[in-house]
Parts: structure tokens; C-alpha cells; sequence
């Protein structure tokens, strides 16, 4: 029997995984009208890194779902869709600079580290606001966001949620972390 490839999954474990996103898939057309599960399944297919990135959005909590295609490429954009912050993926601060600058009671990792590790990307404020367009995330719980250069560089990070019937976007110090916060990634497939 061949090893198993690093980034890959069994081909049991993946046929588990196209079954679950499938039936999520069906289960939430608003967010894809245009899209056919039987292109996503073929390019998820053909593409091993992408199905092991799956994995480990799924195993984390994060509910990946197709919500629209990359309006130059084609590809597909596939985002974290649980209702709240990825369960897997809270108590980290922003990124390895600022777990690195925690001298004490440090976090077990960053959002920009572990999404890094994963093969994903955590999503921008103009991703969120989209995602926030297909239903209301983050209710009791909050998301990291990428956070532009300049905001970076004074030490912030910015995050966002749904409250009170809109998005808010806040800022933090990025070596802040909270059991109630976490990340969302995107991956292009």
C-alpha cells in the first residue's frame, strides 16, 4: 500500500468529505444559485490540496461551503459558514508576531499561523462583509480579519461580528485573544 502524501486525504476520508459538502452544498443553494455541485466535485476532486484544506476547516468547525466564483479566474471561493467563529480555531491571537511578543500566558497559536498551516487564507473585511450578505455570522462570537499593513504595524489587528442587526468591525491589539474569538478562512479551488 503507497504512503500516504502529506496534504492529502485517504480516498475513503475524501468520498466522507465531498458527502458532507454536498449535502451542505444542497442544503444552502441562496449561497451559490449559479454553481453546480457537480463542477465543485470535479475540481475538488482533481486537487488534493484543496480537499486536505477542506478537511481541516471541516475537522476545526468551520463548515466550508462554495458562496460564488472568482470573477477573473473562475475559481471557486469556498469560505467557513458556521454560524459562529470556528470552535477549533478560537484563543488565538493574530498572527506569529504577535504570539511571538506574548511573554506570558501566550495563546495556543495565531489565526495568520494556523490558517497558514491549513493552506488557507483568513478572510479580508470586504470578504466578511460579503459572507455577512448570505446569512448573520458571528452572533455571539467574533472573527479575525486580515488586517492592512499600516493598522499591523502600530500593533492592531482588526475583527469583526453581527450584532444588533449590522456588521461591526473593531480593532484589538493583535496579541489579544478571547475564548469567543477566532477566524474564518476562505480557500480558491
Amino acid at each position: 500500500m503507497p504512503a500516504k502524501k502529506k496534504n492529502s486525504l485517504s480516498a475513503s476520508a475524501a468520498k466522507s468529505l465531498l458527502a458532507i459538502l454536498k449535502t451542505r452544498f444542497e442544503n444552502n443553494m441562496p449561497r451559490h444559485a449559479d454553481i453546480k455541485w457537480a463542477d465543485v466535485e470535479k475540481r475538488l476532486s482533481a486537487n488534493a490540496e484543496a480537499l486536505w484544506s477542506l478537511e481541516e476547516m471541516e475537522r476545526t468547525g468551520g463548515e466550508p461551503d462554495v458562496i460564488g466564483r472568482d470573477k477573473k479566474t473562475g475559481a471557486l471561493i469556498i469560505v467557513d459558514c458556521a454560524p459562529e467563529s470556528p470552535s477549533g480555531r478560537r484563543s488565538l491571537c493574530y498572527d506569529p508576531d504577535s504570539l511571538e511578543s506574548r511573554k506570558e500566558n501566550k495563546p495556543k497559536g495565531s489565526a495568520i499561523g494556523m490558517a497558514a498551516e491549513m493552506g488557507i487564507s483568513v478572510l479580508t473585511e470586504d470578504e466578511y462583509q460579503h459572507l455577512q450578505t448570505l446569512g448573520h455570522f458571528d452572533q455571539k462570537t467574533s472573527s479575525w480579519l486580515s488586517t492592512p499593513d499600516n493598522i499591523r504595524k502600530l500593533k492592531g489587528a482588526i475583527f469583526g461580528d453581527y450584532r444588533f442587526g449590522r456588521v461591526f468591525i473593531y480593532h484589538n491589539g493583535a496579541e489579544s485573544y478571547y475564548a469567543a474569538r477566532g477566524f474564518r478562512g476562505r480557500l480558491i479551488v
